[in-house]
């Protein structure tokens, strides 16, 4: 039986070229509509006569479907043709963005943005499983990292400006644009990928469901630590006296640090120091939380922000990459999906109730993220094997 070599230099075939393709677009595009949360905002509250309070439910609605989108996944993942699903929800997406821009009623509003970011989360499952399927697992999904992280500081440094003169129908309608630019990717997928590789996952070794669990509770424990310390972190900066514009300046340093990070990993790809790299990220992100604690001055601030978001983003795709190896099967990718979105429901609640209950202070918020972290990296560190390939 012929065998793929996961190695970086490795030459890249055909097919996982238009599957890095079809990653790279729409991980950067159907994240949009979460990223461009802050310039929205602004115009929902103008047209709709909206309170903070409903549109705070707004976006929650949007993120939790976008995660709930992996339950009724456990029904048709491994049972229809990936490009045949991937084409129908794009095309819900489509008209959901379309129609969005022409509603006038708050509560259809919200109907349609959650039919939209259902099929939009239904992709994103797709996108995670064809991922861990790649011969590079660790390069695809830091290729799903860098494409959304890009989009994110494209969109603070370009959204603002194009169109804050603009309707929010203009903004919806561009996402639809874009939606539609991505339909040119989809037939570089293998849309039978996951039908064909049920009988090769008969070659793996078995691996006991400890491991799973482990595997699953460091990706939920690693975002509800990231999130939970990433939420509050403009307020530890404010609470040290540090100003608004100085602030502003490290967290958009610490986004470009972001992209370099995966972009290294990508880079990177599956090499045989995985482990390796996974301690030393987790380590930096530990000791970034640790120099958030008391009152950080600007250097030290800028210092942890900036590592923080480094080790995170480089972390990731070496994280996501180890489930992948867990199972040939597309359903602990989906589970996957569903830890990520528990772990950035949970982290921002329970750190601003540390934070509530601390009387402003930080220092239970910062010891549940140095916890987190670590954790997590016992976990994923007990749930590794190796794979083993007939």
């Amino acid at each position: 039986m012929t065998s793929l070599i996961k190695t970086p230099g490795a030459a890249v075939s055909t097919s996982s070229r238009g599957t890095y393709t079809y990653i790279a677009a729409y991980s950067a595009v159907l994240y949009t509509v979460l990223l461009i949360a802050p310039v929205i905002a602004g115009k929902l509250i103008t047209q709709f006569a909206l309170t903070p309070v409903q549109v705070g439910a707004l976006f929650s609605l949007e993120l939790g479907a976008f995660s709930l989108a992996t339950v009724p996944a456990y029904l048709w993942l491994n049972r229809v043709n990936l490009r045949t699903a991937t084409y129908v929800f794009t095309t819900i997406v489509i008209a959901g963005n379309v129609v969005s821009g022409l509603l006038d009623d708050f509560g259809l509003l919200m109907a349609t943005r959650m039919v939209t970011s259902l099929a939009a989360g239904s992709i994103t499952v797709i996108i995670l499983t064809l991922s861990g399927k790649t011969a590079n697992p660790s390069r695809a999904f830091g290729v799903f990292v860098v494409c959304q992280l890009a989009m994110g500081a494209l969109i603070l440094a370009v959204f603002p400006a194009l169109f804050s003169q603009a309707p929010v129908s203009a903004i919806y309608w561009t996402l639809a644009g874009l939606d539609v630019l991505c339909l040119l990717v989809v037939n570089g997928i293998d849309g039978n990928a996951l039908r064909q590789s049920i009988p090769r996952d008969h070659t793996r070794a078995r691996v006991p469901a400890v491991r799973f669990a482990l595997g699953l509770a460091a990706v939920l424990l690693f975002y509800v630590a990231l999130s939970g310390v990433w939420s509050f972190i403009a307020q530890i900066s404010a609470g040290a006296g540090i100003d608004l514009s100085s602030s502003s300046l490290v967290l958009s340093l610490a986004t470009v640090a972001g992209i370099v990070s995966a972009l290294t990993a990508t880079i990177l790809g599956d090499t045989p120091q995985r482990k390796l790299y996974l301690i030393a990220g987790y380590a930096v992100m530990s000791i970034s939380v640790t120099l958030l604690f008391g009152t950080p001055g600007l250097a030290r601030f800028a210092m942890a922000a900036v590592i923080f978001k480094f080790a995170w983003t480089f972390i990731l795709p070496y994280l996501l990459s180890t489930l992948a190896d867990l199972s040939g099967g597309g359903h602990i990718m989906n589970t996957t999906n569903l830890m990520i979105g528990a772990g950035f429901a949970i982290g921002p609640v329970v750190s601003g109730a540390l934070i509530q209950s601390a009387g402003g202070a930080f220092t239970g918020m910062l010891m549940l993220g140095v916890v987190g972290v670590l954790t997590s990296l016992v976990c994923i560190l007990t749930a590794q094997r190796k794979v083993v390939h007939a």
